[in-house]
């Protein structure tokens, strides 16, 4: 089974792109799935806002949002494995395990949270390859004040940016300047995968998004030129 991972702050567009490459790879012939792997926490907000309080936390307290959200999260991923493995889709994650240990240290869970989730969420295999969109914290505050469907603050998205920096598997993502247009980030996506695609194999995980920022060219026919953006 293959996994493909966008991970990042909210406001990164990992949603958009999950979304676009799971359609890319499927005009490309590599029949794939796309899963939001949320934990709940738009949903939570606001229906925290319908009972007069102003966030999640609020209305559940730190620790009762941790465990919700670690839990839905948990159950999203398996879901969204046990499908992959059933269709034998490659299955394109919007958001991964890696998202919850980010979340937990953002929220300033602690070690013993961190460690607890961790071996909740040990038996998901890791994703062939790992995309952080990395960008600005108040370039992704706009953008979430823009869309208008949701709020963060911007020192949780500060948080949020550094606690994805520190995490133990950094040196393992590929590390994306999702700053930039769309279309863009696109195609810096489709050209890490297209050798992987190509070759039958997925990285390995090996080396940093420092080492892997060049961008590879899409191997001849792998992805129609309708497919692009």
């Amino acid at each position: 089974m293959r996994t493909v991972a966008l991970i990042g702050i909210d406001g990164s567009g990992k949603t958009t792109q999950a979304q676009q490459l799971a359609g890319t790879l499927t005009a490309a012939g590599r029949a794939a799935t796309y899963h939001r792997n949320a934990g709940g926490r738009r949903w939570l907000g606001r229906a925290a806002h319908r009972l007069g309080r102003p966030d999640a936390q609020a209305l559940l307290g730190r620790d009762g949002l941790l465990v919700l959200e670690s839990v839905l999260r948990w159950l999203a991923i398996a879901i969204a494995l046990l499908g992959g493995l059933l269709t034998g889709r490659v299955a394109v994650m919007d958001r991964y395990a890696v998202c919850q240990y980010a979340s937990l240290r953002a929220h300033g869970g602690g070690r013993s949270w961190e460690r607890l989730v961790r071996a909740g969420y040990r038996l998901f295999p890791r994703p062939q390859v790992t995309f952080l969109l990395a960008v600005d914290p108040t370039e992704a505050y706009r953008r979430i004040e823009r869309r208008g469907t949701d709020h963060e603050s911007l020192g949780y998205l500060t948080a949020a940016d550094l606690a994805y920096r520190t995490l133990p598997e950094y040196p393992t993502f590929v590390v994306v300047d999702a700053g930039r247009p769309a279309a863009d980030v696109a195609r810096e996506i489709e050209g890490h995968l297209a050798g992987w695609l190509t070759a039958g194999d997925g990285p390995t995980g090996r080396h940093s998004g420092r080492k892997r920022s060049r961008v590879a060219a899409p191997a001849p026919g792998l992805i129609p030129a309708q497919a692009r953006p």
